[in-house]
């Protein structure tokens, strides 16, 4: 089984698997954050070490050709690069807790991984290049104010909209939830659905925009307090039963969200989806769509938009890490032009660093530059590092019970409150 870019995202907030032992944070001896990290001169090849570098099986075409393009060019090291088809995720878990290999890798941190000191912080390697991440992309990476991996390129998800259907429906693009409800329904006629966001009735899509549109988060305070603990989160998550009930979303599409299919085939007027689909819906309507933020929910809540983003990392029993480190950063902090090819040549994705967004020729004008200007300025981050598996079991069951069978918002909110709740203190004391 391959993946692409957009399975990571789809599962960002899901991914927080692991629990914490103990409560040291970092390694010792490691250098203050303050420090440029230096590799010194590139060793003579007889002097050279082999570094081991993985990667997940991604599905755009290309893309393994170019990673062991970039790590035969490392003057430094020997890189040999593993493609990684199948549960990657789980794969790394368990190289962690056992081997040194892989030396480099790329994943998102896990509170758990720092713990239990299986993985480098690089706040060295990315002191020269931090202030160019955008903040949500860097916290996917960050964990107590440290930083564990540098991004490697971002997705996002945005609502596409039939420029044409909303015109002759009278309908202008919704910049509330409250529109969003009503467009969709006006919208909804002649065998279309007015709104697309998931098979699941926006459930696994949806739960963060809705926390965001109302100004609100997962976590709160450096990930120290939980983030939905406010009657605003019930309010904003019962709009989705709102839409669930109105009977204007699209439910048992060929394909799910993250596949254009539905709004391709004109199945629904607006479609939740991800950046990744702008070539092929720009093929199929030419200039007839438009992307969104989601709306927010009112003036006190912002629009949003989610994102997520792979960092390459360094295991802490590598055997090499220094080498591993020097590795890391004359790839995604010295080489941009790699950076730039990784981000935009295969798939259909924003570079993670800001000053390399208005260098890509793809994301100039349109939906797309549109899209690019949501991550800067609307992106948050789904979860986070800290966000464990239990708590957004908790808050997804929540959610759907909400959704799906008209639960009381209030109760079902303050049962997910009190298991986020119950997880910090697990964590933190």
């Amino acid at each position: 089984m391959q993946r692409n870019r957009r399975s990571f995202l789809a599962l960002a907030g899901m991914g927080a698997l692991a629990t914490a032992c103990g409560s040291n944070t970092g390694r010792q001896g490691d250098p203050p954050p303050s420090t440029a990290y230096s590799a010194g001169p590139p060793p003579s090849a007889a002097s050279k070490v082999t570094l081991q570098q993985w990667y997940h099986a991604y599905g755009e075409e290309g893309v393994q050709d170019a990673v062991k393009r970039y790590a035969a060019s490392y003057p430094g090291a020997t890189v040999n690069v593993q493609w990684n088809p199948g549960d990657y995720d789980s794969k790394i878990v368990t190289a962690l807790q056992n081997s040194g290999v892989p030396d480099v890798f790329e994943a998102q941190v896990k509170i758990d991984w720092v713990r239990q000191k299986q993985v480098v912080p690089l706040d060295d390697v990315i002191v020269s290049a931090k202030s160019d991440f955008s903040p949500a992309v860097l916290a996917a990476q960050t964990v107590e104010g440290r930083v564990y991996g540098i991004p490697q390129a971002t997705d996002t998800q945005v609502l596409f909209y039939r420029k044409s259907l909303l015109q002759a429906a009278g309908v202008q693009p919704p910049q509330t939830v409250d529109e969003l409800v009503d467009a969709a329904a006006k919208l909804t006629k002649d065998g279309v659905k007015g709104f697309f966001a998931g098979n699941d009735g926006g459930v696994g899509v949806l739960t963060g925009p809705l926390l965001w549109s109302a100004g609100l988060d997962y976590l709160k305070n450096g990930n120290r307090e939980v983030g939905f603990d406010d009657p605003r989160a019930a309010t904003a998550l019962a709009k989705l039963h709102t839409l669930n009930a109105s009977g204007s979303l699209l439910l048992g599409a060929p394909a799910d969200w993250s596949d254009p299919g539905a709004f391709i085939d004109g199945l629904a007027a607006m479609q939740w989806t991800g950046l990744w689909n702008v070539p092929k819906i720009r093929q199929a309507f030419d200039d007839d769509f438009g992307v969104l933020p989601f709306p927010k929910l009112d003036g006190s809540g912002a629009p949003s938009v989610p994102v997520g983003a792979y960092g390459a990392m360094v295991n802490a029993k590598s055997a090499h890490v220094a080498e591993a480190k020097a590795f890391v950063k004359w790839l995604w902090i010295d080489q941009t032009q790699n950076q730039l090819e990784f981000a935009t040549k295969f798939g259909f994705h924003v570079p993670a660093r800001q000053s390399l967004v208005g260098r890509a020729d793809s994301l100039k004008s349109g939906p797309a530059a549109d899209a690019a200007r949501f991550v800067k300025e609307n992106g948050h981050l789904v979860g986070g590092p800290v966000w464990t598996q239990q708590a957004n079991t908790a808050l997804s069951d929540a959610v759907a019970k909400i959704a799906k069978e008209g639960a009381d918002p209030v109760a079902q909110t303050k049962t997910a409150v009190e298991v986020a709740r119950a997880e910090l203190k697990r964590l933190y004391g």
